[in-house]
């Protein structure tokens, strides 16, 4: 039997490794662009990412204004146009075990849909059952937890039938909002006080997508 018959997954620094080579080039291109640059290194930009957000730093800290967050958007998508970032060893696997076993597979990820399915479709990875990304109106997207409830009002499953996998606060915050157990992702960075901080709050943590496996299926 199952531990879990649905798995949801974030899309970046969950399944693929993609902050490293396109998100954060794309913000330092933006920042160039749009400002005069950025002193934030790559482990800033994951802290940022993990708390306050990314939307919220750059609105607040960098005051960005609407007309800014549009053109933002467009370097943002001309870098995930060109680059598809590979998916994590053993990330392959696990999502086939999923599903060979009967499961289903779902995301929730800021990427947009098109992308994510790209992205799976180029790594070898089986399609996802349900995409929500970040095409969604922004009341729509995580933290919000309208997404896992739309996952288990399509797929008919309660909310202790699913796991989210993610490796940042917004997906550990939709999923108690939905009261669906959340797994912590620790293979994308070893920053000390956001690893700390998902080991404190959350339902599990896995240094590896192979460990979650074992935990999952043996």
């Amino acid at each position: 039997m199952l531990r879990y018959p649905c798995l949801v997954l974030d899309h970046d620094d969950t399944v693929v490794n993609s902050t490293a080579t396109i998100h954060y080039p794309a913000f330092l291109d933006a920042m160039n662009k749009l400002r005069s640059g950025s002193d934030v290194t790559l482990e800033d930009y994951f802290r940022l990412n993990f708390d306050p957000g990314f939307m919220e730093y750059m609105r607040d800290a960098c005051g960005f204004t609407d007309e800014d967050f549009d053109a933002e958007y467009k370097i943002w998508q001309s870098w995930v146009s060109r680059i598809i970032p590979e998916a994590y060893p053993g990330m392959v696997h696990l999502v086939r075990r999923q599903i060979a076993e009967g499961g289903r597979v779902c995301v929730i990820s800021h990427s947009v849909d098109t992308n994510i399915r790209r992205d799976w479709k180029a790594n070898g990875l089986p399609e996802p059952e349900l995409v929500f990304g970040w095409e969604q109106p922004p009341e729509r997207r995580k933290p919000n937890p309208w997404p896992l409830r739309e996952i288990m009002r399509r797929l008919d499953l309660p909310a202790d039938r699913l796991l989210m996998v993610d490796d940042l606060k917004p997906g550990l915050d939709m999923a108690r909002a939905a009261g669906v157990d959340f797994a912590a992702a620790l293979w994308s960075h070893s920053i000390p006080e956001i690893r700390a901080h998902m080991h404190a709050v959350c339902d599990q943590c896995f240094e590896t997508p192979e460990a979650l496996e074992h935990w999952l299926f043996d």
